[in-house]
């Protein structure tokens, strides 16, 4: 697919005229982007934390917040259709180019930390039978996984329209098992284990905590709900970006409830919370047999391998248009004939190389990657809501189109407040871990003021660089005197 650009000529020849992408393509990349590898670790880190009633209740708060979420994207790419790659766009047309940078840097990373977890759980689920691989965090897995990385590299350089027509066959092959599980699931359900399930353990602690407890696993199996507005500047028609944002969502969040609460009916809450991942295998062996396990395994591979394809494509996207908006620096803004963002693919799946290899030092490989990729996408999302309010509050904003209602109003704030109670609920462990891979991108903002020959920070950056540095020498001393770990 050939990109449509008005920033200059991207250093690798003529392009094709840009293909668009319709309704069915943006909803596909939406689905595709979310049903990955958290929908299949669900029982597993549903029941360490919480029984029956507490995933209701999570459920309730994490579908009505994303919902929101889902309704700010929407709404903000109608009210700026003038803004491309959404998430990024919108922090810093609302709250200025330092915290945009930040923004984009911030949802890159998240991306590329994501991709950890699917390869992880790949290794995980083949080392059932292999057991050299382990749960997906010794050194033979680490080795095929980065074969891996880089072989995805190789297929997504050939050209962005094929990897986006793979997707969408992806998509519809990987939701086959999970609607089978939860059928299958049905048919076994056995109501004295679900009310025995219902009131949680006595490790769960308080219902409050709970539910505080799977915030940031619902934050995972969410994350690409936004996945249309990333790729809004490819859309036939801008309307459908938000069309496809809710009816991803939409199907998506009937799929992972259901998965999580028709678990609670196959086995004791304790025994789900020891299953190693992907813990739906272990539901839907407990239920049918062997075979349960098999058919997960296969489809839980082929669901990860495909979101893997959508999140790398974003991720790349994110940064390819940082760059030509000049917040980051100006390699990361080429691509080849076939629109293709070579340098920003790199980028990524070298990042993910190096997040692979330090799994190898984390007590959970799985966990740990899961929980820092929903951190890192916490202010991006944050910030992306926030504009929301602020063009509610503010509606004659330049750039803006149409007028404001009080119902956008309600809806960003709504947002806000989810987005801030993640933050809360992800902790301080993960908040300074995140700070440590925040800090260091500064040098990219620093490299793209540079090769504009403007002045590197104003007051206002200067005050958001030194808090970033010091969260992240907090942080590093944390984990050496071991007051956090990994």
């Amino acid at each position: 697919m050939a990109r449509a650009d008005t920033h200059g000529d991207t250093g690798a020849g003529p392009t094709a005229p840009a293909a668009k992408l319709t309704l069915l393509t943006l909803t596909a990349m939406v689905v595709g982007s979310m049903v990955g590898a958290g929908v299949f670790s669900l029982p597993r880190r549903f029941a360490q934390e919480t029984g029956v009633a507490g995933a209701l209740i999570a459920w309730s708060v994490a579908g009505l917040g994303m919902l929101m979420l889902a309704f700010v994207f929407q709404t903000l790419a109608v009210r700026r259709p003038d803004l491309d790659a959404g998430v990024y766009a919108y922090a810093k047309a609302g709250f200025g180019e330092y915290l945009g940078f930040f923004s984009a840097f911030g949802y890159w990373a998240s991306a590329c930390v994501g991709n950890v977890t699917y390869w992880v759980l790949i290794m995980s689920t083949i080392g059932a039978i292999a057991p050299a691989l382990g749960d997906g965090d010794t050194a033979l897995a680490i080795i095929l996984s980065s074969a891996g990385l880089w072989g995805f590299f190789l297929l997504i350089r050939r050209g962005v329209k094929e990897a986006t027509a793979i997707n969408r066959i992806v998509t519809v092959a990987k939701l086959v098992p999970i609607i089978v599980f939860v059928i299958l699931a049905l048919f076994c359900f056995e109501p004295s284990v679900f009310a025995d399930n219902f009131g949680g353990a006595d490790y769960a602690g308080s219902l409050f905590n709970q539910v505080r407890g799977t915030m940031l696993a619902t934050v995972f199996v969410f994350l690409g709900v936004e996945g249309a507005s990333v790729y809004s500047r490819h859309a036939k028609r801008r309307e459908d970006v938000g069309r496809a944002t809710l009816l991803g969502f939409l199907s998506v969040f009937a799929i992972f409830a259901s998965v999580t609460i028709v678990s609670y009916g196959i086995l004791p809450m304790a025994e789900i919370a020891e299953l190693r991942q992907p813990s739906m295998a272990g539901v839907l062996e407990a239920a049918v047999g062997t075979w349960g396990s098999v058919f997960v395994s296969v489809g839980l591979i082929v669901s990860v391998l495909g979101a893997y394809l959508a999140w790398s494509l974003m991720a790349a996207e994110v940064l390819f248009v940082a760059a030509k908006d000049e917040d980051m620096p100006r390699f990361l803004g080429r691509s080849s004939g076939d629109d293709v963002p070579v340098p920003a693919l790199l980028m990524t799946t070298a990042l993910s190389q190096v997040v692979l290899v330090v799994t190898a030092f984390s007590d959970d490989a799985f966990s740990f990657a899961l929980d820092l990729t929903s951190a890192l996408s916490l202010i991006p999302f944050l910030l992306a809501a926030a504009f929301a309010v602020k063009i509610a509050l503010r509606p004659r904003q330049e750039g803006v189109v149409g007028r404001s209602t009080r119902r956008e109003l309600v809806v960003g704030v709504l947002a806000t407040l989810y987005t801030a109670f993640l933050l809360f609920a992800a902790g301080l462990k993960f908040v300074l871990v995140s700070f440590i891979i925040y800090a260091p991108a500064t040098f990219l903002f620093v490299k793209a003021r540079r090769e504009q020959n403007r002045r590197l920070f104003s007051p206002k950056e200067a005050l958001i660089c030194a808090v970033s540095v010091v969260g992240a020498v907090v942080g590093i001393v944390a984990l050496a005197v071991g007051w956090i770990e990994l």
